[in-house]
């Protein structure tokens, strides 16, 4: 069945494989290594140290990462993404001795390479296999992409929380490790070797974009994703365990939950976000879904510094500023694809990415610091004013789209 497919259709659904892959590890990883670490002892702070390394080298991989992508082609950065991941789970899967903060920071390291590696060149290739002029496809299959890695990445968190549970921390990276070797050998045999190379070779010194349309997306971007891990990184799962005495499993559950209804939405943006002429969404619709998400985390942080029920509070509001946040993210990635120029579109999906890595690592320093120094509720204050920084400057965004998805069959 799969060899009758038109191979674009078959390249999608291989990247798209190992896509969920890679995710379901990362997220897995992730809360292994807050509880596990947490129940060693650990400070906030210092956890949040182990991922300085995981957030800084994704700022310098999306940089790199996307003109290496177009020199060599995206085959081979996402199939280095997935051995890379490979590497730094076995480094944790060795004697509980032998993991001291350098050795953590080293293999998050690894991880966060191999993470932006595989999210530049998965997001990048749909550029390269959708027709110029199908924006509405390409909305669609950027949704789909996005919402999926997230429902994944929320079933990662549970995941990992389960096996940290049941069989242990080195078990668990030890098992993660042996499925995504399967996984990197088909992808070896199977990606096409020429998907996004550039057909002129762009220089390194071209890993900045020229773009102010990609520009302005980055910056709001930054600041769009450490709102969110300023308080959801670190903070969040320590808090639900210190405060509210939720078991590992539960924490793990419930940020699953939560991940995977984020990433339903994200997938079902599209048909929310479309409007009534036709056209894609442009920057005047980001802005306006970027004030949403300021004013639900405004009340959130105000009603959680009241003390006003804040176990609800916090779960109630979380499901809410996930639904509105998902919104955002899908727009923003649907954007910055439309924005990117189609020969060596990695660049400018690189040069977003590093943006977006910046806002995680500024949001997962200030996630365990603000919280070991001033509480919670001072992360979602934190997050409130990022938030009002991103509407700001999504003002700056392009107000019109350079064509009708009206044709594109795009809300059916």
């Amino acid at each position: 069945m799969l060899a009758n497919l038109n191979q674009n259709i078959r390249q999608y659904m291989l990247v798209t494989f190992n896509y969920w892959n890679f995710t379901v590890t990362d997220g897995a990883l992730r809360m292994l290594v807050v509880l596990y670490f947490y129940d060693l002892g650990y400070s906030t702070l210092e956890i949040a140290s182990l991922f300085l390394f995981y957030e800084f080298f994704g700022v310098v991989t999306n940089l790199i990462g996307g003109w290496l992508g177009a020199r060599i082609g995206l085959n081979r950065t996402m199939n280095m993404g997935l051995g890379m991941q490979i590497i730094a789970l076995s480094m944790l899967a060795v004697p509980a001795s032998w993991l001291s903060i350098p050795w953590v920071m080293a293999a998050q390291a690894l991880s966060g390479i191999a993470k932006d590696l595989n999210k530049m060149s998965a997001k990048s290739s749909i550029k390269a296999l959708v027709p110029e002029n199908a924006q509405g496809a390409l909305y669609k299959w950027i949704a789909i992409l996005t919402g999926s890695k997230n429902a994944l990445k929320g079933a990662g968190f549970f995941l990992g929380g389960a096996l940290l549970s049941l069989i242990g921390f080195q078990y668990a990276v030890a098992v993660m490790a042996s499925v995504l070797l399967v996984v990197f050998i088909g992808s070896v045999i199977s990606l096409k070797s020429d998907l996004g190379k550039a057909k002129n070779k762009p220089k390194f010194s071209e890993i900045f974009s020229k773009s102010t349309s990609v520009n302005i997306l980055s910056a709001a971007r930054m600041f769009l994703f450490g709102a969110r891990d300023v308080w959801f990184v670190i903070a969040l799962p320590i808090y639900l365990g210190s405060v509210f005495s939720w078991s590992h499993s539960a924490v793990g559950a419930f940020l699953a939950i939560w991940v995977i209804g984020y990433g339903i939405i994200q997938g079902l943006a599209p048909k929310i976000t479309v409007r009534k002429s036709g056209h894609a969404p442009d920057g005047k619709v980001a802005t306006i879904w970027a004030l949403m998400l300021s004013l639900v985390t405004g009340l959130i942080a105000y009603s959680v510094q009241l003390q006003w029920h804040p176990e609800w509070v916090i779960v109630v509001g979380l499901l809410i500023f996930g639904a509105v946040f998902a919104i955002n993210s899908s727009l923003h990635s649907y954007l910055i694809v439309s924005y990117a120029k189609g020969d060596g579109v990695s660049l400018d999906v690189g040069f977003y990415y590093m943006a977006n890595a910046m806002g995680r690592l500024i949001g997962t320093v200030l996630s365990g610091w603000v919280f070991q120094v001033w509480g919670f509720s001072a992360c979602l204050w934190v997050s409130f004013a990022f938030l009002v920084s991103t509407s700001i400057i999504s003002l700056w965004l392009p107000k019109v789209t350079p064509q009708s998805l009206a044709q594109d069959k795009l809300v059916k």
